[in-house]
């Protein structure tokens, strides 16, 4: 085993919220104690029991340049990150490589959803609706070339896209990642929480009354640097990123396990990870929402990770002041954290009278709970937390001491021990390969898959399957499925050496759609309490956890149509690291009539079937769901895997246009193309196949053989496509993953033969026996790429 000892810095800050418009003036209020809780003027509270939110007060947000276009969740990002590039002193990156941007979100673009529905259903305002446009427009604005990604974990979000930035350095595949979160105050979470009855009339108060919360809105955003970088430029340092720890609970959707398993396991596991004691943490920024069963959970986590271990601890929740800004709360209490750190001063949890400070002393035992007024401390390593809808749980460590983080990468190898399939002509492998011996193709212009209550029978969940909607159903038994076609079961020994990395080009963006509708008609006061836990993108790998029983890393990517494929490249880096011995990799998205719907208006559909290299002005769309079990190759041997196919490498790379646009983007594949093959050690002679993502729309096509033309040169002439959006249409994250699967089980015989294309779109058939080495290729709108390579 080698380790890697890459240490990761922070060099620039930035954040906008209800207390601030930048970090001095945030810090500033929060150390006084202001809150920005205030009566909310921006969504309609007829009929509504709460009133109160955590606004962002700045005239100039919709003047920022270039962001005219873009939704509020979008302009509040690129606020923040502009803050911290000042900070670093970073300009703009000319499309390098080796920066990347990953955000996290919850909601994305809920204000132009609701705004959709109130305007006559502008199209213009689609392109701003999905989670994927965050994060792509941030690499437009600042010309990043890296992986490009959103983390769409809810409340989760911000911490874990800080820990994935520090794994991407770690594993060498970037030099600098702008990283954080961003969320906009809007009807959708409002009348979702009303409906929970989750919301407090009065301003929120964790650890305290804990009667509920009070969202806010806003951004967080930091500079994550390899410390060799950072050093080489002369950058000033905040501190370093220690370990983090990212968990499932496997219990329930929107309550926390009461027992705080899946808490503490995040906990436990960042403090391994950062080679910390526990007694070393001066302070931790909790996520501290205001509700009893949150709050509740927290103090019983807190209390029995550090009781008798620190007697020195700190806790705060400046959620307090600053509201529950969704998937801007980890990002933006990672600022706050950072400047406790680098200040030695601890915020406080404001809003406690008298009586609650003596009811106080009676619950935090030796814990500080910083109650109204923050106060010097001498510090040297703090902690932030975040737990979120679908029982995801994430912590991460900063530090002012030198970092000893090591890496386990002990460049063994992954392999893809397991598949589920659900596609619009059944489930099942079996089922899979049958239709592609029959060689069946897309007969009408819009095909959906749905799985039925007999699919939960099987695997005994027939009393969940009314409670999960049509995406998570398809997430759910694909990813059970992959689970007994690998032969796994999930136990309590096993199941935190589980992950999922669930990928998605709109995720919940369909239900989202639906609720909203609703709540236009009829007012926020009347949203769905049923619908609204599956308007968050990551509820399908939160269920798919829950059904499973998984307990470990549980993350859910969405950029477009590529998110499948980059669910294998990030599940990848999480076995290579160590971090997990399986992890489900998924591709997910729906054909419902929301999703059709925008498709349609923005243009991209076909009024026939198309099929690749047709050269239409539009696609088949179609939808589905494919899991890929991911396995270290020495578990894999120990247990007598199947083994379908080796992982060997992957490259993800950014030319970043107009978001909802591609044309002028194809360097971005070929840099992910040439990545990929370094990763795996390869060159252009040891491929012989590649599995596209052409789909029958000419400009996307176009890129597709435009790339490998010039990727491959002469060499081009002979390689053999398998496009299995020929058989399954346009379901985007879904195909992505399936391009993967599909040649998983052509490497391992289980298809014999496939019809396949040349470069110069004529159709041949391809043989299993004929292939080797396969590049796996995805694309999405905005010009963000993913390339995989495996091999028998």
């Amino acid at each position: 085993m080698t380790e890697m000892k890459n240490r990761c810095v922070i060099t620039g800050l930035g954040t906008i919220n209800a207390i601030g418009n930048n970090v001095e003036e945030s810090w500033k209020n929060a150390l006084a104690s202001v809150s920005g809780i205030k009566n909310t003027k921006t969504v309609d509270t007829k009929d509504c029991y709460a009133t109160l939110a955590a606004e962002v007060k700045c005239d100039n947000l919709d003047n920022l340049e270039g962001t005219e276009n873009m939704d509020r969740s979008s302009k509040l990002a690129i606020k923040a990150v502009t803050e911290a590039l000042d900070d670093a002193k970073l300009g703009k990156f000319n499309d390098d490589t080796r920066v990347s941007v990953i955000f996290g979100s919850c909601v994305g673009g809920a204000v132009s959803i609701d705004h959709y529905y109130r305007n006559e259903k502008v199209a213009s305002d689609i392109v701003k609706m999905p989670i994927s446009a965050i994060a792509a427009n941030i690499a437009g604005y600042v010309k990043a070339g890296g992986v490009v990604t959103n983390i769409a974990n809810a409340c989760a979000a911000g911490t874990i896209s800080i820990a994935y930035a520090c794994d991407l350095i770690r594993a060498g595949k970037a030099d600098i990642v702008i990283a954080g979160g961003s969320d906009a105050f809007a009807s959708v979470p409002y009348a979702g929480f009303l409906a929970l009855h989750a919301l407090d009339s009065n301003p929120c108060s964790p650890f305290n009354k804990c009667s509920g919360i009070t969202l806010g809105e806003g951004s967080g955003a930091v500079i994550v640097e390899s410390y060799e970088h950072a050093k080489a430029r002369n950058a000033k340092m905040y501190c370093e990123v220690l370990g983090s720890g990212v968990s499932s609970d496997a219990h329930h959707i929107t309550a926390p396990r009461e027992d705080g398993e899946g808490q503490m396991n995040a906990i436990n596991w960042a403090l391994e990870t950062s080679g910390v004691a526990k007694n070393e943490i001066g302070y931790i920024n909790a996520h501290g929402t205001g509700t009893a069963k949150n709050d509740n959970a927290e103090f019983l986590s807190l209390h029995t990770i550090f009781d008798g271990n620190n007697d020195n601890l700190s806790v705060s929740s400046t959620k307090a002041m600053v509201g529950h800004c969704l998937g801007a709360a980890g990002a933006i209490e990672a600022v706050f954290a950072i400047k406790a750190l680098t200040n030695n001063v601890v915020p406080a949890t404001v809003g406690y009278d008298n009586d609650d400070l003596e009811r106080l002393k009676e619950k935090a035992g030796a814990i500080d709970f910083v109650p109204n007024n923050s106060h010097e401390k001498d510090l040297e390593t703090v902690m932030s937390n975040s737990f979120a809808f679908g029982g995801n749980n994430a912590s991460i460590i900063f530090s002012k001491k030198d970092g000893n983080v090591t890496t386990k990468n002990d460049n063994g190898k992954v392999y893809v021990t397991g598949l589920g399939i659900v596609t619009p002509y059944g489930s099942g492998v079996e089922n899979y390969k049958a239709k592609i011996e029959e060689n069946v193709v897309p007969t009408e212009a819009s095909l959906h898959s749905e799985v039925t209550v007999d699919d939960y029978v099987e695997y005994g969940l027939k009393a969940l399957y009314r409670k999960h909607d049509n995406l998570s159903r398809i997430q759910v038994v694909s990813g059970m499925q992959a689970l007994k076609n690998a032969g796994i079961t999930v136990t309590d020994t096993n199941a935190t050496s589980i992950g999922i990395v669930e990928g998605s080009s709109e995720g919940a963006l369909g239900t989202c759609l639906e609720f909203t509708e609703n709540i236009v008609e009829k007012g926020c006061a009347n949203g769905s309490a049923f619908k609204f836990p599956n308007t968050v993108y990551n509820a399908a790998g939160g269920y798919l956890s829950i059904c499973s029983g998984v307990k470990g890393y549980n993350v859910t990517v969405t950029n477009g149509c590529q998110s499948g494929l980059q669910a294998v490249a990030y599940a990848t880096n999480i076995i290579r690291q160590g971090k997990e011995t399986y992890v489900l990799a998924s591709g997910t998205d729906e054909n419902i009539e929301g999703i059709y719907e925008v498709y349609n208006k923005l243009g991209v559909l076909a009024n026939e079937v198309a099929m690749p290299f047709d050269k239409k002005n539009g696609f088949t769309l179609s939808d589905g769901s494919i899991t890929l079990v991911l396995e270290n190759d020495k578990n894999a041997i120990a247990r007598g895997a199947k083994k379908y196919a080796e992982v060997l490498g992957y490259g993800m790379a950014t030319k970043a246009v107009e978001f909802g646009k591609i044309t002028g983007s194809d360097l971005g594949l070929d840099e992910a193309i040439k990545l990929a093959l370094k990763d795996a050690n390869l060159t252009i002679d040891d491929i012989d196949t590649v599995s596209g993502f052409a789909c029958g729309l000419k400009a996307i096509d176009d890129i597709e053989i435009n790339s490998l033309k010039r990727v491959f040169g002469a060499k081009a002439d002979s390689l053999s496509l398998l496009e299995v959006k020929a058989h399954v249409g346009e379901s985007r994250a879904a195909a992505a993953a399936l391009s993967l699967g599909h040649a998983a089980l052509m490497l391992a015989g289980e298809i014999k033969e496939d019809k396949g294309y040349t470069i110069d779109g004529e159709v041949i058939d391809v043989k299993s026996d004929s292939l080797k080495n396969v590049l796996c290729i995805s694309y999405a709108a905005g010009g963000v790429y993913t390339a995989v390579i495996i091999t028998k």
